[in-house]
């Protein structure tokens, strides 16, 4: 069962993960958020430098974060405590079961996809989580006009994203323009610490 919203000043890290209690039905967010305000998702979280400041920077926003690591989402969520941030929720499940089974219908604002494994050898590319599925699934979570923002330091895998977005529907691509206010993802920092260049791209649900 997911831990109930606390009503009190002081966040456990178990207010913070979300643990859905069925896995074959679709969540409402009003269930898991204090407050009613636009969704956003950050698949894949990583350690939560991102999404810790973007829930921060934006506390009328909610935001549902997704990492399969249990040592990652356990660091995640004690930050968030620590941070009194009432408007994040940290869920432990694979990214595109979540969103093709977990989260509900054209109730998404935004996703973010920062710096996916990028299974460099030929024989893992089935394993890269930007494939046409998962761009569908998406999709159908995203309002109209809700975007799919991706990030990669990896030229060969955005080479790859270019290739599957062309081949889905119901999309508009434009490109991400630069947002200097924007938090960086730790894998970012110390990518632009090393001079390396950032491939990003957004797509905009028709």
């Amino acid at each position: 069962m997911s831990a109930p919203i606390t009503t009190s000043s002081t966040l456990s890290p178990d207010d913070i993960h979300w643990i859905p209690s069925s896995i074959v039905e679709r969540m409402n967010f009003g269930n898991i958020f204090r407050s009613q305000g636009p969704v956003t998702v950050d698949y894949g979280c990583g350690e939560g430098a991102f999404v810790l400041s973007m829930a921060k920077r934006y506390p009328a926003h909610n935001f549902l974060a997704t990492e399969r690591l249990a040592l990652r989402v356990e660091k995640v969520c004690k930050a968030a405590a620590r941070m009194g941030l009432t408007n994040l929720r940290v869920l432990r499940l694979e990214n595109l079961y979540v969103a093709r089974f977990i989260l509900p219908l054209a109730a998404v604002s935004t996703s973010y996809v920062s710096f996916p494994d990028p299974w460099p050898k030929r024989a893992h590319q089935s394993r890269r989580l930007v494939q046409p599925e998962f761009l569908t699934a998406v999709r159908e979570t995203l309002l109209p006009g809700g975007e799919l923002r991706l990030k990669t330091d990896d030229l060969p895998y955005f080479r790859w994203m270019e290739k599957v977005i062309a081949e889905s529907e119901g999309w508009d691509q434009t490109s991400w323009p630069e947002e200097p206010e924007l938090p960086l993802t730790n894998f970012e920092a110390r990518f632009i610490a090393q001079g390396l260049p950032i491939h990003r791209t957004m797509l905009v649900k028709r």
